[in-house]
């Protein structure tokens, strides 16, 4: 079994064992994974470049879990909507190589709609 598989089963079994599948509906997924990738960013407030070496262990140990928070939410969203999340990652990366071609924007961070002047 695929890792995302295996982890979309293992949020499935969490849920069903609280009887939660009833409160997870795709705006309130939604929702939630804003919340949380804001709970994410709170930790790099007013950081410098935010790296491992100024987190520090305690502060990047609450990172890890945010970030965990973020793929829950995000897994579970998929397995309400029924989308492959690999599939749809290798869809948006075709989409995205043709709006960023990679000999036109190798090192530059403007959106692709303003190095095309």
């Amino acid at each position: 079994m695929g890792e995302l598989l295996r982890l979309r089963e293992l949020v499935r079994q969490f849920v069903d064992e609280r009887d939660w599948d009833q409160f997870h509906t795709p705006k309130n997924l939604s929702a939630a994974l804003s919340v949380e990738a804001a709970e994410l960013l709170e930790h790099f407030q007013w950081l410098h470049k935010g790296d491992q070496a100024e987190l520090g262990e305690r502060k990047l140990t609450q990172v890890r879990h945010e970030m965990a928070d973020v793929l829950v939410y995000l897994v579970r969203l998929a397995d309400k909507l029924d989308v492959d999340l690999l599939s749809a990652v290798e869809e948006k990366m075709v989409l995205n190589r043709a709006k960023y071609p990679a000999e036109l924007v190798r090192g530059d961070a403007r959106k692709y709609d303003e190095y095309k002047d």
